[in-house]
């Protein structure tokens, strides 16, 4: 590969190459990039609820265990 590359031009190799790769698996590209963006958004979606729910939780028993002292 090194070889067939050696002859060329640099734009060839700097920048035809890129574009035509872009082009050629662009949608596949396009389609991992969102599903790992998809993927954070969810995992920061729910560490946010887990969170949420432990704090009403834990505010929750501190204010039954205040009641029960009297």
């Amino acid at each position: 590969m090194r070889e067939m590359f050696a002859g060329m031009p640099w734009w060839v190799k700097w920048v035809a190459v890129p574009v035509i790769t872009l082009v050629v698996f662009g949608g596949l590209i396009a389609s991992v990039v969102g599903f790992v963006i998809g993927l954070l958004f969810k995992a920061l979606v729910f560490v946010a609820l887990v969170g949420g729910l432990i704090f009403v939780v834990r505010k929750f028993m501190a204010s039954s265990s205040s009641n029960s002292d009297w």
